[in-house]
């Protein structure tokens, strides 16, 4: 339901069936699906926890439902309280007994902390009346068929049990059909006050079979209520996406189920299921009228198409030409180093009869203007070489290049503005800029391995700059 008051969620299900290597499995192949948060209740606290830290020290948000983790690696937590169910169900047990039987429990799966949990509470109610004997402690797995194989396995007395205690419902509907089946008649182990044996459970599920109808019937004595609440999870995930504040701990609200208020509870559940079935009739049927307004829109949306199309030809023309005219820039860039460099290149070799008539001719002085270019020259082609040397160095600075070049800062940013027209900084970017567009065209890095290599602390702040310098992305440049 609370997918349709959030547009733009997508929510993808797994289910582990208690199996702790499925759901690690699950856990893992989410995260690397890419999924933007992680909604899950452990099978175990101890085997789950390191694929739940895997995925929150990858920086995932991490909601852990209804069953705790060993680790603190979690962003949220949402849970009824599993002590308290458990304290109250010892409680009530008490009472029914008036401080005097013997009783037995069933755990839920081993390792869970729900199961722990609600075992402590039950104990700790139940120290509080010596008179009341847990007879025995038997381990299940959440399952119907775990019970009735624990009461079958159990090599203790069955008879005189008063109360068993199964930490869901199902486990206790399993006890009770495994206690009724036994080789002894259900008579000969009736309680110390003469009855046959009760069993209570946790879940208080709606529905034919839930445990709400089942202690209506009298079938179980009590079982215990907590509504899951999917609608403020979700809103829980949306908050943490949105960086909303939120509460890291929440308790969900819990009540115990007997026949005092089985009744009333039931009415008002098959109440909500009725409404909660009108409400997917209406969204089926909005999903239908949606349908049809889709179709009518057909021939709209092809008009759309069209001119998407044909903007898409004009942007993918403009970036053609614009990528033509980066080249040529870059081209230019590269020839002007180049022909600086070549000014310092030494003059070939003269011949015999140059080197007689050079003898006969008188050396004409320099003039400033060229004695000028050439001292450019050479100290464009020196800076060059500093600056392509520290290229992969992202810590340079301009006090580095100017100390390499035995100049002050001031000396350096003069000259190379007095030459070039552009400061030390711009011709340093633009050099790594022109040295990463060769890298995407020529090589099979990735845009993160390119832009460290040409000295960019952040690839992110290399895009911008790439963009910036070419009004392409380096994405376009390696795609093509």
């Amino acid at each position: 339901m609370g997918t349709y008051f959030h547009h733009g969620v997508e929510l993808c299900f797994a289910a582990a069936y208690d199996s702790d290597q499925r759901q690690i499995e699950q856990i893992d192949s989410l995260v690397a699906c890419g999924i933007d948060l992680l909604i899950v209740a452990p099978n175990q606290v101890a085997t789950i926890s390191p694929a739940i830290d895997r995925a929150y020290d990858k920086g995932i948000p991490v909601i852990v439902f209804e069953r705790k983790t060993s680790s603190q690696k979690y962003t949220a937590f949402m849970s009824a309280d599993n002590y308290e169910m458990g304290r109250q169900m010892g409680e009530y047990i008490a009472a029914q007994l008036h401080g005097k039987g013997r009783v037995m429990e069933i755990m839920g799966l081993k390792g869970s902390s729900p199961a722990i949990e609600r075992h402590n509470g039950f104990v700790d109610a139940i120290k509080s009346h010596p008179g009341i004997e847990i007879v025995a402690t038997l381990q299940g797995d959440w399952t119907e068929e775990s019970a009735i194989k624990a009461i079958e396995n159990y090599q203790g007395d069955l008879n005189h049990i008063d109360f068993v205690f199964g930490q869901n419902d199902r486990m206790a509907m399993g006890a009770r059909k495994a206690m009724s089946e036994v080789t002894s008649p259900l008579s000969s182990r009736r309680g110390a006050e003469g009855e046959a044996p009760k069993f209570c459970g946790i879940d208080g599920l709606p529905g034919k079979e839930g445990g709400i109808r089942l202690v209506r019937d009298s079938i179980l004595a009590a079982s215990y209520i907590y509504p899951t609440h999917g609608d403020r999870l979700l809103q829980l995930a949306i908050d943490i996406l949105d960086g909303k504040p939120y509460q890291k701990e929440t308790k969900l609200m819990s009540a115990i189920v007997t026949s005092d208020n089985a009744n009333v509870l039931l009415m008002q559940s098959e109440e909500m299921l009725r409404q909660a079935s009108n409400l997917d009739d209406l969204h089926r049927q909005a999903d239908g009228y949606l349908h049809q307004l889709d179709t009518q829109r057909t021939i709209t949306w092809l008009a759309i198409g069209i001119i998407a199309l044909l903007i898409m030809v004009f942007v993918l023309f403009y970036l053609y030409h614009l990528s033509k005219i980066n080249i040529q820039r870059e081209r230019v860039v590269n020839t002007l180093w180049n022909m600086e460099s070549e000014k310092l290149q030494p003059a070939p070799e003269p011949s015999a009869d140059s080197v007689e008539q050079t003898a006969e001719k008188k050396p004409e002085p320099a003039s400033p203007e060229n004695t000028e270019n050439e001292k450019g020259s050479q100290f464009l082609a020196r800076f060059r070489e500093v600056v392509e040397k520290r290229l992969g160095d992202s810590e340079v600075s301009v006090e580095d290049l100017a100390s390499d070049m035995n100049l002050s800062r001031v000396q350096l940013y003069r000259k190379v503005k007095n030459v070039t027209g552009s400061s030390p900084v711009e011709l340093l970017r633009t050099t790594r800029l022109n040295k990463a567009y060769q890298l995407l065209m020529t090589t099979d890095k990735s845009i993160s391995e390119v832009a460290y290599q040409v000295g960019f602390t952040a690839p992110s702040y290399f895009t911008k700059c790439f963009k910036e310098e070419y009004g392409m992305l380096p994405g376009n440049v390696k795609n093509n």
